[in-house]
């Protein structure tokens, strides 16, 4: 599966969506997901693909991960990946 999918599948569950209820420009907020979704979502993106997502749910305006849609939060996620 790839990254891609996989966190479709994440964010989906979160929403209580199908996945292809996701699309690129879906934001957060437009499927559904609050603030405490977002840190699970978060939570589960960090456990599946082993990384540090660099986001402070206290001050998300001050985070260096952009989560403004599903297309920029999975770039986000390739980037750390890639960094690894």
């Amino acid at each position: 599966m790839s990254i891609h999918d996989k966190v479709v599948e994440i964010i989906a569950e979160q929403a209580v969506l199908e996945p292809s209820d996701v699309t690129p420009e879906s934001t957060l907020d437009s499927l559904g997901i609050d603030s405490l979704g977002l840190v699970e979502c978060i939570f589960a993106i960090e456990e599946e693909f082993d990384i540090s997502i660099p986001f402070n749910a206290n001050e998300p305006e001050q985070s260096d991960f952009d989560i403004t849609n599903v297309a920029a939060i999975i770039a986000g996620i390739e980037k750390l990946i890639s960094e690894k």
